[in-house]
């Protein structure tokens, strides 16, 4: 943590003449951009996947037919045929997955009051008049809603709902342009149908991480959520 949290002073410190006392948050922002161009590749292979197991939609209809009295069989068969193709059903999983470890830095980091021995000079940080090291609960005890932490926060709520809105729609079309696998199916890959039903409405589970996490983290989530929208807007087009 104590190298992690060298490399957000420095961030700030490049980023002051420009940010001012919000240089620290405008250093997240920055280093949750860099952390999903490194996922980007990712993102364009999950998109790739989601073509290719398109394309397989005929085969797999096939191997219903053929199976239809043995579920047991047919989960096999479609397993295979991905295998055989090299299309991982949860594909789309992974971008998600190999951000979790920069989420949870960010989190110990601005939860933490000392790191390396040291009193933690990150959280004295902040958004405006928001601390960094701050969560909605504070906000609220501090002024209420429409103070001035908590105005930070009702604009990061208001970005999270639109955003979180723009991508159900999203996820709406392009589930029903591109299903995962044809209508009653969804069994035959085990947590396909689980997944693609929930999918629509991940975004929204965002208001309630920005809400209980610290505000740094937030905004890591936030701008992650951000550019996910976009991206998927882009590679799902």
């Amino acid at each position: 943590m104590s190298v992690f949290a060298s490399l957000v002073e420095r961030l700030a410190d490049l980023l002051q003449p420009l940010c001012g006392a919000s240089a620290a948050a405008a250093a997240i922002v920055l280093f949750t951009a860099l952390v999903r161009l490194l996922v980007h590749p990712l993102s364009r292979a999950a998109a790739r996947g989601q073509k290719a197991r398109t394309e397989l939609q005929p085969r797999i209809a096939e191997l219903r037919r053929k199976h239809a009295g043995n579920p047991d069989r047919l989960q096999r068969a479609v397993l295979e045929l991905h295998a055989a193709e090299k299309v991982s059903p949860l594909s789309g999983c992974l971008p998600s997955l190999f951000q979790l470890p920069a989420f949870f830095l960010l989190y110990h980091v601005f939860s933490s009051s000392e790191i390396g021995g040291r009193a933690n000079g990150l959280l004295s940080h902040q958004l405006l008049a928001a601390p960094l090291g701050g969560r909605w609960a504070d906000a609220l005890g501090d002024g209420g809603a429409l103070g001035g932490a908590g105005l930070v926060y009702v604009a990061l709520f208001a970005v999270v709902a639109a955003v979180a809105t723009f991508s159900y729609r999203l996820t709406k079309r392009t589930t029903a342009a591109r299903p995962v696998l044809p209508t009653g199916d969804a069994d035959a890959v085990p947590g396909v149908g689980a997944i693609t039903k929930v999918m629509p409405f991940m975004s929204f589970f965002t208001l309630v991480t920005v809400a209980v996490v610290p505000l740094a983290a937030a905004l890591y989530v936030v701008t992650s959520t951000t550019w996910s929208a976009v991206e998927r807007a882009v590679l799902y087009r």
